[in-house]
């Protein structure tokens, strides 16, 4: 559910603007202040859910998850509507760094690769899965109000979740050093305002019109995170527990996985919003039939995410490696086709590279989770987890803002007919595909440097199992 309050909205804003009068400003702002609040909390709750207790943040956050869908569904303005988001943000925070540090305590080996193959399978489904589920809300309840329905549809899933949740998910005692309990409050703080700070500029970038001054931004976040980093040293080099501690940063496998994220959720977040402002905008489909679309990348990301989640602990890197190997591809087609074909035919073609992309996505998420934790000890699993989230919202953060502001300079450039909207979809596609080839690059560069300093044990292949077990 929290994952998906990223993409189910994006089809749903046209509604919201003509339902609630909401100026440019505002919609921004509901789009953009989850995302800011989300990516604000992921590592500070890791972090908490470390030392306290992972099943109460997550049941507090999905409480207040349920509570601020709500909200959002009944609000009667816009202004409204974005505050609410803030703090849905915050609570979605809360719940997902506890998802990843459970999967570390309660499962090992194949078992865990399993378990985050699962947890693969649900970030392609509601990621490329909002805009048909979207579609279908307000093919349902109507353009004017099914918004509304967009967050309603929370609530009931997430009551039937809350008692589950408080049963099932296993108490933990408070992790200790030395006898007590250490709080980097200060350094929390720090990271927080830095990730703001970074994301502020790509969230806020939305077409031609944005204000150039919003990238000054990164200025004072790239000076917190200088700041942070050597608060952190400084915490370490006392005995106390830093937010991240120093030797998450030197575990080779987890530095390689969260940078191969980052990139990756650059590239594959992107492709989701242009994708459907081309089929809306330019092919005037309506949101369901814009879903339907890009359905077959959520079905064959879902299907390989069980694969690559049973391969990656038998093959390490190399699973992550053909995936995105395969996502490029079906990227590259896709790049083609949209340039080269319109209408209907267009569409559907485009559905077709759009799922082979899907294959090689759920060959990437999980897998890539899965060995990027392998070595992290679960006494650190929260903030690891959170971490990597983070990573991958500053990501799809970037990717988006990268991808929309060449599609929408290509419009303002050559005009808004059919041929000149595929053209900008290309546009935006090839933006795609060179952070999904960064990715790639990355994680080749691991699997070299792991061939090249650990022997190959008999009966496994180089850089697979044998230099990365999953235990």
């Amino acid at each position: 559910m929290t994952l998906l309050d990223v993409s189910i909205v994006n089809v749903a804003l046209p509604s919201m603007e003509s339902s609630l009068g909401a100026g440019s400003s505002e919609v921004q702002w509901i789009v953009a202040g989850y995302a800011l609040a989300f990516g604000l909390v992921l590592v500070p709750a890791g972090r908490v859910g470390d030392l306290y207790s992972r099943r109460l943040l997550f049941v507090v956050g999905l409480a207040g998850f349920v509570l601020t869908s709500a909200a959002a569904g009944l609000v009667q303005s816009a202004t409204a509507l974005a505050v609410v988001r803030l703090a849905q943000g915050v609570t979605a925070g809360l719940v997902n760094p506890q998802v990843l540090a459970l999967i570390q305590q309660l499962f090992t080996g194949a078992e865990r690769a399993k378990a985050f193959g699962l947890f693969g399978t649900t970030i392609g489904l509601s990621t490329a899965i909002g805009p048909l589920l979207g579609g279908g809300i307000l093919a349902v309840f109507g353009e004017a109000q099914g918004w509304r329905g967009v967050f309603l549809v929370n609530v009931p899933i997430g009551l039937v979740l809350l008692p589950l949740a408080w049963r099932w998910l296993p108490k933990q005692g408070r992790a200790r050093t030395a006898g007590r309990l250490h709080l980097d409050v200060v350094g929390l703080l720090l990271l927080a305002a830095a990730t703001v700070f970074a994301m502020l500029p790509f969230v806020l970038t939305t077409g031609e019109d944005d204000p150039p001054a919003r990238w000054w931004f990164l200025a004072p976040g790239l000076a917190l995170l200088a700041a942070f980093a050597g608060w952190e040293r400084r915490e370490e080099r006392r005995g106390n527990q830093p937010v991240v501690a120093g030797e998450l940063v030197r575990t080779g496998s987890f530095s390689v996985g969260a940078l191969v994220g980052i990139a990756y959720f650059a590239g594959f977040t992107g492709i989701f919003l242009v994708v459907t402002l081309y089929l809306q905008t330019g092919l005037g489909l309506s949101p369901l039939q814009a879903g339907l679309v890009q359905t077959p990348f959520a079905i064959m990301s879902a299907v390989f995410a069980q694969v690559g989640g049973r391969e990656v602990s038998r093959r390490g890197r190399p699973v992550v490696v053909v995936g995105l190997v395969v996502v490029a591809v079906g990227l590259g087609a896709a790049d083609v086709v949209s340039a080269a074909v319109q209408g209907t035919a267009g569409a559907i073609a485009l559905s077709a590279c759009l799922a082979v992309a899907g294959a090689g996505s759920g060959l990437v998420i999980s897998p890539n989770q899965t060995l990027a934790l392998a070595d992290v000890p679960r006494a650190v699993a929260g903030v690891a987890g959170g971490v990597l989230q983070t990573g991958q919202r500053v990501g799809s953060a970037m990717g988006v803002a990268a991808t929309t502001a060449i599609f929408f300079s290509t419009l303002a450039a050559q005009g808004s007919s059919e041929s000149v909207f595929g053209e900008a979809l290309s546009d935006g596609l090839r933006v795609s595909l060179g952070l999904v080839l960064l990715a790639l690059v990355l994680a080749v560069v691991d699997l070299r440097r792991r061939a090249g300093h650990r022997p190959a044990r008999d009966g496994a292949p180089d850089g697979g199992a044998a230099g990365h077990r999953v235990d």
